[in-house]
């Protein structure tokens, strides 16, 4: 980090700003946090925030040098994924 940025407040985010930080929609990462697939997030009342930082790390995840680059970790889709979420209850996995 910058020692500019160490110098400033931490800034947070809500949902539509870390979209457009992001390039996503605000409906995206909503669905993201519905499914556990992304960015760490906080509650503030009943309000979302996001840190820059936080942002910034998972964004991080999906960074790759080439095609063939692994990478240091993986940003999954925005949707139900068996190992991080159970099935709804009354429901099998498929």
């Amino acid at each position: 980090m910058s020692a500019a940025l160490s110098q400033l407040p931490p800034r947070y985010l809500r949902t539509p700003e870390a979209a457009r930080f992001l390039g996503l929609s605000g409906r995206t990462l909503e669905k993201h946090r519905i499914y556990g697939t992304g960015p760490r997030y906080s509650k503030l009342g009943g309000r979302v925030v996001y840190r820059l930082e936080d942002l910034q790390a998972w964004v991080e995840l999906g960074a790759r040098a080439s095609t063939s680059d692994p990478g240091v970790g993986q940003v999954l889709p925005a949707k139900r994924h068996p190992s991080i979420m159970p099935a709804p209850a009354g429901q099998a996995r498929r």
